[in-house]
């Protein structure tokens, strides 16, 4: 059983041992892997930022268990020129023990909810190209590719991304799939864009 919460100031460190852990397992043989390897959690917590006053902040919720963070999603309005009034997934990460638990898919509800309650009536999310289970996990909740794509660099990581999209009137229920990683992470979530689309777990 998994509680949903805001992310507090103070939890930086455990919501980065996730986001960490979660890229060595979901980006394996997609990215470098001497980079993966090199991962450390203490600096991905430095660019996070929890507890933001303004209300147009990105925010992050949590999924614990017996007190512990096991998963997080991240949400703002969208950063794409050509889609201003929409919401963005930024980031959605599942430490690897949880995969195939629901816990990526009760963060998923809860992004959209968020997303719907702040009025935004569709949402995008960025994912690595080639995270076939992230992709499939989105699909079978609503989500669509909707022709854009893009190459980043991330923390000196070159990667190409594609969008997806889905309108936020009702969240779609289906089946866990494996998380890899949905992730452009921003502002109150972790700061910098990663190969984007959330592991789901």
């Amino acid at each position: 059983m998994f509680e949903l919460r805001d992310a507090l100031v103070g939890e930086e460190l455990e919501v980065a041992r996730v986001h960490v852990r979660s890229w060595q397992a979901a980006y394996r043989g997609l990215i470098d892997q001497a980079f993966l390897d090199s991962l450390r959690a203490e600096e991905r917590a430095r660019g996070y930022r929890f507890g933001a006053s303004d209300p147009g902040a990105p925010r992050t919720i949590v999924a614990l268990r017996e007190g512990r963070i096991f998963a997080f999603a991240a949400t703002s309005r969208s950063r794409d020129a050509d889609a201003p009034d929409a919401g963005e997934l930024c980031a959605l990460y599942v430490d690897p023990s949880c995969w195939r638990t629901g816990v990526g898919a009760l963060l998923l509800e809860r992004a959209c909810e968020r997303m719907r309650s702040q009025g935004f009536a569709e949402a995008i999310l960025w994912v690595l190209i080639g995270n076939t289970g992230a992709e499939r996990f989105y699909e079978a909740h609503g989500w669509r590719a909707d022709g854009a794509r893009r190459d980043e660099c991330v923390y000196g990581v070159e990667s190409t991304v594609r969008r997806y999209r889905r309108a936020l009137g009702a969240v779609a229920s289906a089946p866990e799939e494996p998380c890899a990683g949905s992730g452009s992470s921003a502002g109150a979530a972790p700061s910098a864009t990663a190969p984007s689309a959330a592991p789901a777990g």
